[in-house]
This record gives structure tokens, sequence and C-alpha cells, in this order.
């Protein structure tokens, strides 16, 4: 609604103070300008709201109607033992080597290079799945899929039981490091295999306990965590906050800081995107399908 005053038909506008006034009064016209607007049941939904409510994943995890999938099976087990075992072969072998050879500087160097560089390995590993890739890829795409759900509910980590979380890593580390056991006699080798390897089979251990509570977890765990040698429950649950796309590394967590101060990763996503026109999910606002449900999250935490 607005409200135009007009002037009158007969006034003149060149009409000077001393001369006539005008004839005709001020006339008061009202203009309303009006809308037509369907009825809202006929009122097609927009695109946005028609997305959430047709791709809206479930806020409960399909897990918890099936805990079994969270225990450990005895193929699980099998595997976890074929990693440890192949892991302490090598300490085992760069040991006796070591003592041969009266050089046990060299092996423990290499070991303590080993694991620093694990720190590295999974942390540009867990940039790589978070951020590429679907359930559909092939080798790795259980383990995307896997990684997106635990974004979503990243509380169920904690209930894994121990070989349930590490078997997929031991199978891993089985194959890849028994030819090393059998072909190697460099006991610096041998002495690197084992620590990098050894960190990398358990570091979805030490994810776990960064998940953890500090009462609920063993009191040298919550010692090894505030000393930096395993990553901190402060420092990965940055991670799961927006913008989502820092604090990578999951053995110690000492790369963190360079890695995300000197942005390491955005910079091999934008070489990644420009070479080969790979956008990473980390580009775009955090999708539902992999933010923590909150709703899942607090009714859980209400259960236990």
């Amino acid at each position: 609604m607005s409200v135009l005053p007009q002037r009158g038909l007969l006034f003149s506008a060149s009409a000077s103070a001393t001369g006539p006034k005008p004839t005709a009064p001020w006339r008061v016209r009202c203009l309303a300008v009006t809308t037509t607007r369907a009825p809202p049941a006929s009122r097609p939904k927009p695109l946005s709201e028609a997305a959430t409510t047709t791709s809206m994943p479930s806020t409960t995890p399909s897990f918890l109607d099936d805990p079994s999938s969270l225990k450990s099976t005895w193929s699980h087990r099998a595997w976890v033992a074929c990693g440890c075992t192949t892991v302490f072969a090598s300490l085992a072998k760069s040991a006796l080597l070591a003592a041969e050879s009266h050089s046990l500087p060299g092996p423990v160097l290499a070991g303590w290079v080993g694991y620093i560089l694990a720190d590295l390995g999974s942390g540009v590993y867990h940039w790589g799945i978070d951020n590429y890739g679907d359930a559909s890829t092939p080798v790795v795409g259980a383990q995307i899929e896997a990684f997106q759900g635990h974004h979503r509910w990243p509380w169920t980590i904690t209930r894994r039981e121990f070989a349930n979380n590490l078997h997929a890593l031991a199978r891993a580390v089985a194959f890849l490091v028994l030819p090393v056991d059998l072909l190697c006699d460099d006991a610096k080798v041998l002495g690197f295999v084992a620590l990098f390897s050894g960190c990398i089979m358990f570091s979805q251990q030490f994810h776990a306990w960064a998940h953890g509570t500090k009462s609920r977890l063993p009191g040298a765990v919550v010692a090894l965590q505030e000393a930096g040698i395993l990553v901190s429950r402060a420092q990965h649950a940055a991670h799961h906050r927006t913008p989502y796309n820092n604090n990578y590394c999951i053995v110690s967590g000492a790369w963190n800081a360079f890695l995300d101060e000197n942005k390491v990763f955005e910079a091999l996503e934008m070489a990644l995107f420009f070479r080969f026109g790979l956008r990473p999910r980390s580009w775009d606002e955090p999708s539902s399908e992999w933010t923590e449900d909150l709703n899942a999250t607090a009714s859980t935490r209400v259960d236990t």
C-alpha cells in the first residue's frame, strides 16, 4: 500500500508566490500492489527441500540393529595374528642381526624414522580416503565408506572390538611385510619396516583411543597421549569439527601442525584439481552424509 499526493489539474507550476492559488484541492490516490499466491497444497517444493526429504540418510546407523558387526570374528583374529607375527618377525630379525654386527644404533634410528613416517603416512592416507572416491572405488572402496560412516558416527570406533578394528590393516601388513622378512637381511631395513608397519597396523587402535574418554582409558595410554607419543584426544577432536580438513595424522599427530600450517594438503588438492579435475570433498559445504549425526550420538550417550 502506498499513499501518493497529487496536485489538482488546474494548479499552474509557474504560479508565483503572489499569483492565484490553485483552484483544485490536493488529492490523495492510494495504490495497492497485490500478488497472487497459489494455495500451499499446490506449491511445488523447492529443490533443496525436495533433496533433503528424499536423500537424507537415516539417523540410526545400521550396526545398532546388528551389534555383531562391531564384534571380532575368528577371521579377524587370524589376520591380526598374522599381521602381528610378521611385524614381530621383522623386529626380532633386526635385533638379532644388529647384535651379530654390534651395530645397534643404526636399526634403532631406522625404527625411529619408521615411527615418524608412519604418522605422516597415516595422515596422507586418511586425507585421501576422506576426500576422494566412494564405496565403488577399487581396493579401498570399503575403507572409504567406513571412514565416511565414522564421520557420521565417530563414537562407534570405541565400541568395535580390537580385531574387528584392526583386521583390514593387519591383512595388508601381513602380505606386504612377509616377503621383506624372508628376503631381507639388513638390520636397518628390518627395523624401519617393523616400526613403520606396526604403527600403521595399530593406528586404528590409536585412533579409537583418541575418541575415548580419559576416565575410561588405561593410565598408560593417557600418559602416552599427553606425552605426544600417541595422537591426543584434543588434537583428533579438531578433525571432527568444521572445516573437517585438518589433523589427519592418527599415529602420534606430530605432523599435523606442520601439514596444516603450511597448507600441504590444500596444495595437493589444487594440484590434483588442475591436473586431473578431481575435486575434494573438503571444498564443499559439509554434507549430512559425512558430518556427525548428533541425534544418534545423543541417543547413544543416553543409552550408555
